[in-house]
């Protein structure tokens, strides 16, 4: 047993909370994010046509719909055909409040077949269509 000095102060408990541990967790979490953040980013290249016309913000997380070079439609990464294009955009817009759709397609894609996809979207129900380009170097 310690020997004590009989003072009320030595007695009591200590009632600071330590954020030592708490700040060096945090900052280990935060350099983990900072690491693995780019490696989540990844896509479908695409070589885009370039436009002058100005970009518009999107008030909610934009849904793009991707078409590659061989013609391939993708929504995220899940690759769709064509003929089920309508069925799954009717199922996805069915409960989000923003009916708009992206269509990001490359520039080697023939216009027809954009055309028959832009044809689709509108058959399930989805009139905002915006199409994705790069800004024109001056």
């Amino acid at each position: 047993m310690g020997m004590n000095s009989g003072s009320p102060k030595s007695r009591m408990a200590m009632s600071e909370i330590n954020v030592t541990p708490l700040v060096d967790v945090m900052l280990v979490l935060l350099i983990m994010f900072m690491v693995t953040t780019p490696l989540m980013q990844q896509g479908i290249e695409v070589d885009l046509p370039k436009t002058s016309a100005s970009g518009v913000d999107p008030t909610e997380d934009p849904f793009v719909l991707t078409i590659s070079a061989n013609q391939k439609i993708t929504v995220g990464k899940q690759p769709l055909a064509l003929n089920d294009l309508r069925e799954k955009l009717k199922a996805i817009f069915e409960t989000r409040k923003n009916k708009q759709i992206y269509l990001q397609a490359d520039r080697k894609v023939d216009y027809g077949f954009v055309a028959e996809t832009m044809a689709e979207i509108r058959a399930a129900g989805i009139f905002n269509i915006g199409l994705i380009t790069v800004p024109k170097s001056p």
